[in-house]
C-alpha cells in the first residue's frame, strides 16, 4: 500500500463513468471532450463502435487493482452523444462492465440522449440492454433558439423524443437552458412550460454560459442575439423556482429538481464527494485510497485513446490531491446541495479534521451565506443565490 498524508477511516461509494466522444456537431457554447463524426467532419457513416467498445473494455480490466472488492453504485454514460451507439454497443458495454464489476442490486445506469438521434423504438432498446434512467439533452423547445444553439434537433423531435423516453423509462431527466441568445422572459417561460407540461421526473435547468476554448468564446453572440443581462436571467431563475414547485419538483441541488424518489444517484455522489473511475476518452476520474486521493484522466482524442488504451496505458494524467486542496474540493461540490453536507462526512471523506474548514464555515455563517447546526451544514438561500462566493471562502490560502 502506498503511503500518503491521509487517515481516510473508510472509502466512499463508488461510481463509474463511461464517456462516449463523437457528436453529429459541436455545439458552439459546449467546451465537453466531444469530437464530429459524420460526412461533415470527413468521417464515414460508421462509427467504430466495437473498437471502442474493445478499449473501454481494456481500460476497465487494467483499472480494476485499483478498485478492488469494491461494488459500483451507479453507471453513467455520457458524452458526446452516446445515444449515436445502437442499442446493441450499449448492451454489449453493460455487458462488458457487469462482467468485470459488482454493481448493486439497484444501481443506476443512465445514458445521456439528444433528440437528433431519436428514431422509434431506440429508447426501448436502450431500456432493454439495461440503461435504466435516460437524460435527454433538449436545452430549447424553441426552434430558432436551437438554431442559434447550433443544435441538431428541431422542437418537434425533442417533444417526439421527451415523449418516448417518459413511455420507456420510470426514471428520467430533461435538460433546459435559459439565458438563450436573444431570448426574452415569455420565451423562456414558454420554453419551461412544454418541458414542465411533460411531467418529468427530474429536470435539470442550466444557464448558458460562455466557457473557453468554445465558439462562442471567440464569436460572442451580439446585436438582436445578445445574452440577457443578469437582471433577466435573474428573472428566467425566480421563474424557475416558482413554476417548479408548484408542479411538485423540488430544488435538491443548484440546477437540478425531482420528484420523491427521482433524485439522480450518481450525480449526488459527485457532490457528496464520492468516489468515481472514469473511463473513455478524457474520462475524468476521482479515487480514494486510506491514505491519499487521486485523480486520473484519459486520453483526449479518441484515436489516440483508443490505441493507448489497446496498449494498456489509457491514462494520460494521475495526481494525487494535495491535502491543501481536498477543502475546496469537498466544498465545492457539497455546497450544490440544497441540504448541503454532514459535517462527518467532511473527516470521513478527506481524511482531514473538521477544523480545517471551521474558519470558513465561521465567516460564511456572519456573511449569512450558510447556516449550520450541531450535525450539518447548508447554504441559505443567499448563499445559493452567490454560490461562488461562497465556494470561494474555502480556497487555499496562498
Amino acid at each position: 500500500m502506498r503511503p500518503g498524508t491521509l487517515n481516510l477511516p473508510a472509502l466512499p461509494p463508488l461510481s463509474l463513468y463511461v464517456h462516449l466522444p463523437w457528436c453529429l456537431k459541436k455545439c458552439p457554447y459546449c467546451d465537453f471532450n466531444s469530437h464530429e463524426w459524420g460526412p461533415r467532419s470527413g468521417g464515414s457513416s460508421a462509427l467504430p463502435q466495437q473498437r471502442y467498445l474493445d478499449a473501454l473494455r481494456v481500460d476497465l480490466e487494467a483499472s480494476l487493482p485499483l478498485i478492488w472488492g469494491r461494488r459500483v453504485h451507479s453507471v453513467f454514460i455520457g458524452g458526446g452523444t452516446p445515444s449515436l451507439f445502437e442499442p446493441e454497443a450499449i448492451d454489449r458495454l453493460l455487458g462488458d462492465i457487469r462482467s468485470l464489476l459488482q454493481l448493486e442490486p439497484d444501481c443506476e445506469i443512465s445514458l445521456e440522449a439528444n433528440p437528433g438521434t431519436f428514431e422509434r423504438d431506440r429508447f426501448r432498446g436502450y431500456r432493454a440492454a439495461g440503461v435504466n434512467r435516460l437524460s435527454i439533452g433538449v436545452q430549447s423547445f424553441d426552434d430558432d433558439k436551437l438554431r442559434a444553439l447550433g443544435r441538431v434537433h428541431d422542437a418537434a423531435q425533442a417533444r417526439a423524443a421527451v415523449a418516448e423516453a417518459a413511455e420507456c423509462f420510470d426514471t428520467w431527466n430533461l435538460d433546459l437552458m435559459y439565458a438563450l441568445p436573444g431570448q426574452t422572459l415569455a420565451q423562456f417561460e414558454a420554453d419551461l412550460q412544454q418541458a414542465l407540461s411533460f411531467s418529468p421526473p427530474h429536470l435539470s435547468i442550466y444557464h448558458l454560459t460562455i466557457e473557453p476554448n468554445t465558439l462562442f468564446a471567440k464569436h460572442p453572440p451580439a446585436g438582436p442575439n445578445a445574452l440577457p443581462d443578469d437582471d433577466l436571467a435573474c428573472e428566467m431563475l425566480d421563474l424557475i423556482a416558482e413554476r417548479t414547485a408548484a408542479t411538485g419538483l423540488e430544488r435538491y441541488e443548484v440546477s437540478a429538481f425531482a420528484r420523491a424518489g427521482h433524485r439522480c444517484a450518481h450525480n449526488l455522489n459527485y457532490w457528496q464527494f464520492g468516489d468515481y473511475l472514469g473511463i473513455g476518452a478524457g474520462a475524468h476520474g476521482k479515487l480514494s485510497f486510506a491514505h491519499r486521493v487521486i485523480r486520473q484522466v484519459r486520453f483526449r482524442d479518441p484515436l489516440n485513446y483508443m490505441q493507448q488504451a489497446e496498449a494498456g496505458a489509457a491514462i494520460a494524467q494521475e495526481n494525487e490531491v494535495p491535502r491543501s486542496e481536498l477543502p475546496f474540493e469537498f466544498m465545492l461540490n457539497a455546497l450544490r446541495l440544497k441540504d448541503g453536507f454532514a459535517l462527518a462526512d467532511f473527516s470521513q471523506r478527506t481524511g482531514l479534521p473538521l477544523g480545517a474548514i471551521t474558519r470558513g464555515l465561521d465567516e460564511a455563517e456572519q456573511r449569512g451565506l450558510l447556516q449550520r447546526d450541531f450535525e450539518r451544514a447548508w447554504p441559505t438561500v443567499r448563499g445559493f443565490d452567490w454560490l461562488s462566493d461562497l465556494q470561494a471562502l474555502f480556497l487555499a490560502a496562498d
